[in-house]
Protein backbone atom coordinates (compact mmCIF):
# COMPACT_ATOMS: atom_id res chain seq x y z
CA UNK A 1 0.00 0.00 0.00
CA UNK A 2 1.42 3.37 -0.98
CA UNK A 3 0.25 5.67 1.78
CA UNK A 4 1.07 9.25 2.54
CA UNK A 5 1.32 11.11 5.83
CA UNK A 6 -1.69 13.15 6.91
CA UNK A 7 -0.16 15.96 8.94
CA UNK A 8 -2.27 17.57 11.65
CA UNK A 9 -4.95 14.87 11.79
CA UNK A 10 -5.64 11.77 13.85
CA UNK A 11 -4.99 9.69 10.73
CA UNK A 12 -1.25 8.87 10.60
CA UNK A 13 -1.43 7.59 7.02
CA UNK A 14 -3.97 7.72 4.26
CA UNK A 15 -4.34 5.70 1.07
CA UNK A 16 -4.11 6.95 -2.46
CA UNK A 17 -7.09 6.33 -4.74
CA UNK A 18 -5.18 3.42 -6.29
CA UNK A 19 -5.21 1.71 -2.87
CA UNK A 20 -9.02 1.88 -2.62
CA UNK A 21 -11.78 -0.15 -4.27
CA UNK A 22 -13.65 2.63 -6.09
CA UNK A 23 -16.17 0.36 -7.84
CA UNK A 24 -18.96 1.07 -5.33
CA UNK A 25 -18.35 4.83 -4.99
CA UNK A 26 -21.43 6.93 -5.68
CA UNK A 27 -20.35 10.27 -7.12
CA UNK A 28 -22.28 13.48 -6.37
CA UNK A 29 -21.83 16.35 -8.82
CA UNK A 30 -21.84 19.95 -7.64
CA UNK A 31 -24.78 21.99 -8.89
CA UNK A 32 -22.85 25.10 -9.91
CA UNK A 33 -20.65 24.92 -13.00
CA UNK A 34 -19.83 28.59 -13.50
CA UNK A 35 -21.44 28.51 -16.93
CA UNK A 36 -18.73 26.35 -18.49
CA UNK A 37 -20.15 22.87 -17.72
CA UNK A 38 -17.01 22.08 -15.73
CA UNK A 39 -18.18 20.24 -12.62
CA UNK A 40 -16.57 18.94 -9.48
CA UNK A 41 -17.65 15.62 -7.95
CA UNK A 42 -17.46 14.18 -4.44
CA UNK A 43 -17.53 10.53 -3.47
CA UNK A 44 -17.15 8.43 -0.34
CA UNK A 45 -15.09 5.27 0.09
CA UNK A 46 -15.24 4.02 3.67
CA UNK A 47 -13.89 6.79 5.87
CA UNK A 48 -12.31 8.62 2.94
CA UNK A 49 -13.75 11.50 0.91
CA UNK A 50 -12.85 11.63 -2.78
CA UNK A 51 -12.91 14.47 -5.29
CA UNK A 52 -12.54 14.56 -9.05
CA UNK A 53 -13.18 16.76 -12.08
CA UNK A 54 -16.01 15.54 -14.32
CA UNK A 55 -13.91 16.25 -17.41
CA UNK A 56 -11.07 14.13 -16.03
CA UNK A 57 -12.86 11.06 -14.71
CA UNK A 58 -10.07 8.86 -16.07
CA UNK A 59 -7.57 10.51 -13.71
CA UNK A 60 -7.09 9.27 -10.17
CA UNK A 61 -9.34 11.13 -7.71
CA UNK A 62 -7.91 12.99 -4.73
CA UNK A 63 -8.35 11.33 -1.31
CA UNK A 64 -9.04 13.33 1.86
CA UNK A 65 -9.72 12.41 5.47
CA UNK A 66 -12.77 13.76 7.28
CA UNK A 67 -10.42 15.95 9.36
CA UNK A 68 -8.92 17.49 6.21
CA UNK A 69 -12.34 18.30 4.76
CA UNK A 70 -13.48 19.73 8.10
CA UNK A 71 -10.35 21.94 8.23
CA UNK A 72 -11.08 23.23 4.72
CA UNK A 73 -14.71 24.03 5.56
CA UNK A 74 -13.75 25.66 8.88
CA UNK A 75 -11.11 27.73 7.10
CA UNK A 76 -13.61 28.85 4.46
CA UNK A 77 -16.08 29.88 7.18
CA UNK A 78 -13.30 31.81 8.95
CA UNK A 79 -12.47 33.69 5.75
CA UNK A 80 -9.16 31.98 5.05
CA UNK A 81 -10.14 31.47 1.41
CA UNK A 82 -11.64 34.89 0.74
CA UNK A 83 -8.61 35.87 -1.35
CA UNK A 84 -9.64 33.22 -3.90
CA UNK A 85 -12.91 35.06 -4.51
CA UNK A 86 -11.45 38.55 -4.81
Amino acid sequence: MSSTSTAGTNEPFKPTAADLDLTAVVWKTTSFTGGNDNCFEFGRCGDWILTRDTFRRDQEPQVYSKAEVKALIDGAIAGDLDYLLA
